[in-house]
């Protein structure tokens, strides 16, 4: 039995042997194929992109691209965007006080807070606001900075003016106008009401150095 079957394994190895014949003085290689020796040709078959295969790369590294450049430049955009945004949620009524609580012929100052967005940041802002009135009914305000840099100004009581004390800018008590220094125009009203006894303000920053009342 085991000269048999050792006779089995060398018929089945001549099998795979090339038997060379003399054809014309050339030498012809005839190979015996065996299915288990066949190399996978499958595997060395190079890959076939589509047609629709490729139009949809396409589009999808351009739309890719698309959206890299947007959230790239969104902070960009809504830091332009939101002055105007900020305008909008600065137009609102301040209450800055009981009408009967405020002194009549002396100008007096009122001091308050607010939230400020820009873009993703908020920051915490304080304005100040001066007001006067003669009768406890009609009173004006003025906006709290001086038209020249912005600076704080104070109420001069000794010479009944606001004075600044940056560049000394001086303005008048009821008006608000320009009485000597360097400021561009007269100390930038505000509107005012009162309702059922509280005084409010339309709180409003404008434009500094200029001759021009502009809203910011």
């Amino acid at each position: 039995m085991v000269g048999l079957f050792e006779s089995s394994r060398m018929v089945h190895g001549l099998s795979a042997f090339s038997a060379c014949l003399q054809v014309g003085g050339l030498t012809s290689v005839l190979v015996t194929t065996d299915p288990r020796m066949e190399p996978d040709v499958t595997e060395m078959k190079p890959t076939v992109i589509s047609p629709n295969r490729r139009t949809f790369l396409r589009w999808a590294a351009a739309l890719g691209a698309s959206l890299s450049a947007l959230l790239a430049g969104l902070p960009s955009l809504l830091a332009f965007i939101s002055p105007a945004f900020q305008r909008r949620a600065q137009e609102k009524w301040v209450k800055l006080g009981e009408a009967d609580l405020f002194d009549i012929g002396v100008p007096v100052q009122r001091v308050f807070s607010e939230t400020v967005s820009d873009a993703w940041v908020e920051t915490r802002v304080q304005h100040n606001v001066w007001l006067y009135t003669e009768d406890g009914e009609q009173f004006t305000a003025f906006n709290g900075r001086c038209t020249h840099l912005g600076c704080g100004y104070n109420y001069d009581a000794e010479n009944a003016r606001y004075h600044c004390p940056c560049h000394h800018g001086l303005f008048d008590l009821k008006t608000g106008a320009v009485l000597g220094g360097p400021p561009p125009r007269a100390l930038d009203t505000l509107s005012v009401k009162v309702e059922d006894g509280d005084v409010y303000v339309l709180y409003q920053d404008f434009r500094i150095g200029v001759a021009d009342k502009v809203a910011v």
